[in-house]
């Protein structure tokens, strides 16, 4: 697929990234002559520098031959404008970045009239994933498919655990869930378990399942499961906004800490239903004047990664409580890993999560559709919801008749009804089916590629 992209900044450099790996035909335009020239190199893609807004420099780019154009500078508004001449010139598909939260209430009437196949807003995606982590304060990552039917969740396994020493096999007959254990992560190494794998303490497991059955086995194994009343955030940025806004919304009482006393001003203008408290997140003795210590969720969100890192571990020596930081710039996982900081957000991953999830759908077949995409295990693997359209090699079989590749693992099947199954190998996949796979293997774009060829 031929895709153009304006804008080299966090998002747009980590986009780029994505797709060229994926083997799509690559264009990129920033106005910063060096960074073109390092990233085209880099990634043996075509750069142009020059003004993502002007016909010539799109026609330049091949915007007549283009399949779709996404825009991702730090100007929505020159996003926009990008998409709406990209859309005169060359008719493609156009993908635009839209952050300011007076544009927020209005993006489905922008994208309707400027005919934009999609409007991303990092910020509001990233608040709403600590949203839906929140709901489940003992799991460290939460991502949902078929609204919200079957959840994903990825939770420790304390030291004394009843998991300790478990087999894979033997969780259902144990405790009578309809979940399914996915992935296993050990230190390094990544599995995706077969019925006599054992887990261990301190292990990072992530369960397929309902949100009902996954609250249950939760309370069984002796985990928390009681969704959080009150919350601190750190920083007053458009993160911390659109956050406080949902959570409010859901009754959660919200405190924002920020330091700069305008800040302060707007947001209790914007937020009257959340307590704002103008001063320094840094400030120990403050953090703990405002209750730090019983809080029942922290959240560090400042637009300084080091910050937020700090925040999250003193929030975690002083208290009993769920910890979410934001990272923007910072890509050490496996230091980052070893912090033990509970929930890590990135905003820009999220947001090249939803446009490839939009990329894979326009690559795919017709017999099936890739509804939701999440990478998981600091993109280790890949979390892919399938819509069946239509009888293909995958459907009428049961899964053991299936020749399913390695590294690959159906999570959950859920019927056209609504009914979910956590899949067994007497199941089968139908037409109208929608299908999670957990899979090790970048780039599947059809349900069909989950079998050996």
């Amino acid at each position: 697929m031929k895709i153009i992209i304006v804008g080299l900044g966090k998002v747009g450099s980590t986009l780029a990234a994505e797709l060229s790996r994926e083997g799509n035909d690559l264009t990129v335009i920033d106005n910063r002559e060096a960074v073109v020239e390092a990233f085209s190199s880099q990634y043996d893609i075509m750069g142009i520098c020059g003004n993502g807004v002007s016909y010539s420099v799109q026609m330049e780019a091949g915007i007549t031959e283009a399949d779709l154009m996404i825009a991702v500078t730090g100007s929505d508004e020159f996003n926009l404008l990008c998409c709406l001449i990209a859309r005169k010139a060359g008719n493609c598909h156009t993908i635009a970045r839209v952050r300011n939260p007076q544009y927020s209430t209005e993006l489905a009437y922008i994208q309707e009239e400027l005919a934009l196949a999609m409007v991303i807003n990092p910020e509001l995606a990233a608040a709403d994933e600590i949203a839906r982590v929140l709901k489940y304060p003992s799991a460290i990552d939460v991502d949902s498919f078929n609204k919200s039917r079957v959840e994903l969740l990825k939770f420790r396994v304390p030291e004394d655990s009843v998991l300790d020493g478990m087999r894979v096999l033997d969780i259902h007959s144990r405790f009578r869930k309809n979940i399914l254990i996915c992935t296993i992560e050990r230190g390094n190494e990544l599995l995706i378990p077969g019925g006599t794998d054992k887990l261990q303490a301190r292990d990072l497991v992530s369960i397929a399942g309902s949100a009902s059955e996954a609250n249950d086995f939760f309370r069984q194994i002796g985990l928390v499961t009681n969704q959080i009343k009150s919350i601190i955030l750190a920083g007053g940025g458009t993160l911390s906004y659109y956050l406080a806004k949902i959570l409010s919304a859901s009754g959660i009482k919200v405190k924002i800490i920020e330091k700069n006393e305008k800040r302060c001003e707007e947001l209790c203008m914007l937020l009257p239903k959340v307590s704002v408290v103008n001063g320094d997140p840094l400030n120990k003795e403050l953090m703990l004047e405002e209750g730090l210590r019983h809080a029942e969720a922290f959240a560090a969100v400042t637009d300084i990664d080091e910050e937020n890192i700090l925040l999250s571990l003193y929030a975690k020596k002083v208290g009993k409580m769920k910890v979410v930081t934001q990272i923007k710039r910072i890509r050490f996982d496996e230091v980052l890993s070893d912090l033990d900081l509970d929930t890590v957000v990135y905003p820009k991953s999220i947001t090249a999560e939803h446009i490839l999830r939009y990329v894979r759908s326009m690559n795919n077949s017709l017999n099936s559709n890739v509804e939701t995409l999440h990478r998981i295990i600091n993109n280790k693997a890949e979390a892919l919801e399938f819509y069946v359209r239509e009888e293909s090699e995958v459907t009428g079989k049961t899964l053991q008749e299936l020749k399913i590749r390695k590294g690959i693992l159906i999570a959950s099947i859920t019927r056209n009804n609504g009914k979910v199954l956590i899949p067994r190998g007497q199941d089968m996949i139908q037409r109208g089916d929608t299908v999670i796979v957990i899979t090790r293997i970048n780039g599947l774009n059809d349900l069909r590629d989950i079998l050996e060829r």
